[in-house]
Parts: C-alpha cells; sequence; structure tokens
C-alpha cells in the first residue's frame, strides 16, 4: 500500500497543468517614488550660487525665484523616468519635461531680471517643441 502512495505522489508532481504555475515577476532595482537626489542637486546649486556671491560679488536680487527650480528639476527627473521606463518619450514623459521647461523659463526670467518681451515667446516655442514631440515620438 505504501508503493501506491508514493506512485501516486510521484505522479502527482508529474502530472500537474501548466496553468497551475505561476511565473515570478523579475526582480528590478527601481525605487518607487525614487529620485530625492533631485532636491539635492538644486540645494547643490543654490548653495553654489550663494558661495558664488559671496567669493566674487556675483549678485543675485531675487534668491525666491531658485526655490521654483525645485518643481522644475522635480518634473526633469519624472521625464527620465518614465523614459527609462519605456524607452521612449511618453505623453506623460513629455508633460513633465515641458512643464520642467517652463518652470525653468519662468525662475530665470526672474533670477536675471529678464525682458519679459523677450520671455514670453520662448513659451510659444516650448509649446511647439512639445507639440512636435507629441507628433515624432507617439
Amino acid at each position: 500500500m505504501s508503493d501506491d502512495i508514493e506512485s501516486l505522489k510521484e505522479a502527482e508532481k508529474f502530472a500537474g497543468d501548466e496553468s497551475d504555475y505561476v511565473e515570478a515577476e523579475p526582480r528590478t532595482n527601481h525605487r518607487r517614488g525614487g529620485g530625492s537626489w533631485f532636491p539635492g542637486v538644486v540645494l547643490i546649486a543654490i548653495g553654489a550660487i550663494f558661495l558664488l556671491h559671496e567669493i566674487t560679488g556675483f549678485r543675485i536680487d531675487n534668491w525666491w525665484a531658485l526655490f521654483i527650480l525645485i518643481p522644475a528639476f522635480s518634473n526633469f527627473g519624472q521625464a527620465f523616468r518614465s523614459y527609462q521606463q519605456n524607452g521612449r518619450f511618453t505623453h506623460s514623459a513629455r508633460g513633465s519635461l515641458t512643464g520642467g521647461l517652463i518652470l525653468t523659463l519662468i525662475a530665470s526670467a526672474f533670477l536675471f531680471n529678464l525682458n519679459w518681451g523677450l520671455i514670453w515667446p520662448m513659451f510659444l516655442i516650448i509649446g511647439g517643441l512639445s507639440a512636435l514631440m507629441g507628433g515624432w515620438f507617439d
């Protein structure tokens, strides 16, 4: 009788239906919600600008505009991560890239006291580039 049980156990091992098996998903090293190095880069850049002011006398009157660069770099990081995951510029990557460029342009206008007459056409250029990327990469 024990021989019958052993033979049934062996037969059961080999008779399993393939639908019973689930393949494990490959592990990746990507962290969800990662990218905490972008705020670090922004803080380093802000510190470098303050250090440049102390060493050379380079002065930025609207230093508060540097904080506009934090969400801009965050948008650039989202676009980069989306490109890495998908291997191409998706709709969300283009949106993040466009938003980052617009925020960078606004911060630059405040930081360097640029004339808004020179700035507003650049918004049109960024919008046109975003539309072109939508046509090329979809």
